[in-house]
């Protein structure tokens, strides 16, 4: 169990207060407007969104972690290549849908924080594609187990994960409501689902 700032010492509290702080940081990103005036497709936009989410729980919020992590057998990227791989990603072009994706998995595999970054990084991609094609992704028709598959091999092949994410892209920028319950999906995929954004504004 992470430390963390709310002095919870169990999994279960912990769980339900991160769900509850960092969703109504959430919406106070899309609210107001909080990355309007930051560069879409780089690593200090993802550090900012990181840092907005997660600043009442954890001290690391935005912070670059320190230790090597993986989820079953794969490996995230080395702490030792980090920095150069964030670099590297930030160098990538972002111009077209598949340019964003190929952008996304990379920095999926980065996995620069010790925690939340699946969380982050799906804002973080909405804002790509917000400022580069003018859409987003309507996380709540993407089914958790099609995406949680999609990015696993993402790694190897990235194909999945753009048709996937192509077949649910929104019309324009998406709605309060599209966002509501989009972040309500993109927090299922983590296993995090006692509370409704609309419930907490």
């Amino acid at each position: 169990m992470l430390e963390n700032l709310l002095g919870l010492t169990g999994e279960v509290a912990l769980a339900r207060e991160e769900e509850r702080l960092t969703k109504t940081r959430a919406i106070e990103i899309f609210d107001g407007d909080l990355l309007k005036e930051l560069t879409p497709g780089v690593f200090s936009t993802l550090a900012f969104i990181h840092r907005q989410l997660f600043q009442d729980v954890y001290d690391f919020a935005g912070e670059i972690r320190v230790e090597n992590i993986s989820k079953g057998s794969f490996r995230f990227a080395s702490v030792m290549y980090l920095p150069a791989a964030l670099e590297a990603i930030d160098q990538m072009p972002h111009a077209t849908f598949d340019e964003i994706v190929a952008k996304y998995v990379e920095m999926n595999i980065a996995h620069p924080f010790r925690e939340g970054n699946g969380r982050s990084t799906r804002i973080w991609l909405d804002h790509v594609l917000m400022n580069s094609l003018g859409c987003a992704v309507d996380w709540s028709a993407v089914d958790k187990q099609d995406y949680l598959l999609a990015m696993e091999r993402s790694p190897v092949r990235d194909l999945e994960i753009r048709m996937l994410l192509q077949e649910h892209l929104t019309e324009g920028v998406p709605s309060r409501a599209t966002f509501m319950k989009g972040l309500d999906a993109s927090y299922r995929y983590e296993g995090y689902n006692t509370f409704r954004a609309e419930d907490l504004r």
